[in-house]
């Protein structure tokens, strides 16, 4: 019984160290990135509905330049996500970089902008994470 507690306690102080380590690990800075994948948001989001399971095999964790036209902008909670139109009523969600305090947030429905960030796969739009503007 002692040793049965002695590993439940060692499981739980390892998952709560990964767990530390993953919630304040440095994010990789988008602005001087290299970029795996430019893409449009459309085609992006075809593929991602076309096959997710191939879509993650291809853009799961990658740096991507996505392109496309605002469809709507919002703003919870201090978290900036700008949607890019794919031609439906799902698309690309680009959710804008906290660290970065120089980013521009005000975008207007219809403008085109290229946004950089990492693929975290299709939760029905395609998810950018950590999204920096591109000019």
């Amino acid at each position: 019984m002692k040793r049965i507690l002695l590993l439940l306690l060692a499981l739980i102080g390892i998952g709560g160290a990964d767990a530390y380590y993953q919630w304040n690990k440095p994010r990789q800075n988008m602005s001087t990135a290299k970029t795996d994948v430019a893409i449009d948001a459309a085609a992006l989001f075809a593929e991602y509905n076309g096959d997710e399971g191939a879509g993650n095999a291809k853009y799961l964790d990658k740096v991507m330049a996505v392109t496309g036209k605002v469809k709507e902008v919002t703003n919870d909670e201090g978290s900036v996500k700008v949607s890019l139109d794919a031609g439906g009523d799902f698309g690309v969600r680009c959710e804008l970089s906290s660290t970065n305090p120089n980013v521009r947030t005000q975008f207007s429905p219809g403008e085109n902008v290229t946004f950089k960030g990492t693929c975290s796969g299709l939760n029905f739009d395609v998810q950018l994470n950590n999204c920096v503007e591109v000019r």
